[in-house]
């Protein structure tokens, strides 16, 4: 039997030093290879396709203006934006089920981003130009000055809060998170339906293509956004994220270990609630990548709990092929890529409630 010491290895470089297991990095190397794979194959299929071979060419400087136009200027970067939201996604996810030690957490469960969606709405419809049904100047001017990307993240720590004064004050046992998620996503839920009903038709089109969840219409703008925000966060959890395997195992057992725990805590759900709330500025709600790709990680690499680089990956992976079913399944017609990942991780969601409550419950 393979004991914990000789299935890690260590990297020391003059004072710093770093345990990790060999198949952590076979599968992230497998998943980060696959991953690119499938931009590269995805870049090149559409009403104009390109071969594979003739993709990479042209990002290296080939091609004549309209490949480049085709593959730089409008493929690029929703593949890469894809990319990124599964990125954040699965990173939030991960975190969010290693502090709660529950495998049914995450943003989506627990309202996160609903908050982020109502948050975004409230800037496209309350916040348009076109809307008549708001009275109060001062309120759209704020509104505007917001911002979809600032209103989402609003929204998303406003549910973040609910749902952590409610657990204070009941009780964090069991599937309670779950349940409290619940009934805070339905809260913005509702929230949400009210100002799509208040709203104009057209700002109503507008938000309801966005609810959706889709990469169509996106530009290097968005990209940039999502890709800076992340990048940022991910910096900042570098530190951080080495009190994630002592938090694991209890807040007690953490604190004896010399984590500081209300500050690590703090610190890494924050950076979940950003990861989840600037995807869903930008592309609307991606239901599930959150919940399904940190399990994924695990399982393919058999550790205990899911390593943020192979859920980061894998969560790329998941978006980034989702995003190419749907443009392909209907074609010509272009489904939401929201569409996709909940037809694949709505079964998922049932196959882990039906599994032992051991293996969804600590």
């Amino acid at each position: 039997m393979t004991t914990l010491a000789s299935a890690r290895r260590g990297l020391r470089v003059g004072p710093f030093s770093v345990a990790f297991r060999p198949r952590v990095l076979l599968v992230l190397f497998i998943a980060v290879a696959v991953t690119l794979g499938l931009a590269i194959i995805s870049l090149g299929i559409g009403d104009f396709r390109v071969s594979p071979a003739r993709v990479v060419e042209i990002l290296l400087g080939a091609g004549d203006r309209r490949e480049r136009l085709v593959i730089l200027g409008i493929r690029l970067p929703r593949i890469l934006l894809a990319i990124v939201v599964g990125i954040a996604l699965a990173i939030s996810g991960a975190i969010v089920q290693t502090i709660a030690r529950n495998g049914l957490a995450s943003p989506d469960l627990l309202g996160v981003t609903s908050g982020a969606g109502a948050g975004a709405v409230a800037v496209i419809v309350l916040g348009s130009v076109t809307g008549e049904n708001v009275a109060n100047g001062a309120a759209v001017g704020i509104l505007r000055t917001l911002g979809v990307p600032a209103a989402a993240l609003i929204g998303g720590f406003a549910a973040a809060a609910l749902v952590a004064i409610v657990l204070r004050l009941t009780g964090a046992q069991g599937l309670r998170p779950i349940l409290v998620g619940v009934g805070v996503s339905a809260f913005f839920g509702g929230l949400t339906s009210w100002m799509l009903v208040a709203a104009s038709i057209d700002d109503a089109a507008q938000a309801n293509a966005w609810l959706t969840g889709s990469l169509g219409g996106r530009s290097w703008p968005e990209v940039a956004t999502v890709g800076l925000v992340t990048l940022a966060v991910v910096v900042v959890l570098v530190p951080v994220s080495s009190s994630l395997p002592s938090l694991e195992l209890g807040t007690d057992v953490a604190r004896a270990l010399g984590v500081r725990v209300r500050v690590s805590t703090t610190l890494l759900l924050a950076a979940a609630v950003v990861l989840a709330a600037i995807s869903s500025s930008a592309v609307g709600p991606i239901g599930f990548v959150a919940l399904v790709a940190p399990h994924l990680a695990r399982l393919a690499t058999a550790a205990p709990r899911a390593p943020l680089g192979v859920s980061a990956a894998v969560g790329a992976f998941v978006v980034l092929a989702s995003d190419l079913v749907a443009r392909t399944v209907a074609a010509p017609i272009l489904l939401p890529t929201g569409a996709i990942t909940a037809v694949v991780g709505a079964p998922f969601l049932i196959w882990l409630l039906v599994r032992s409550r051991k293996d969804l419950v600590v």
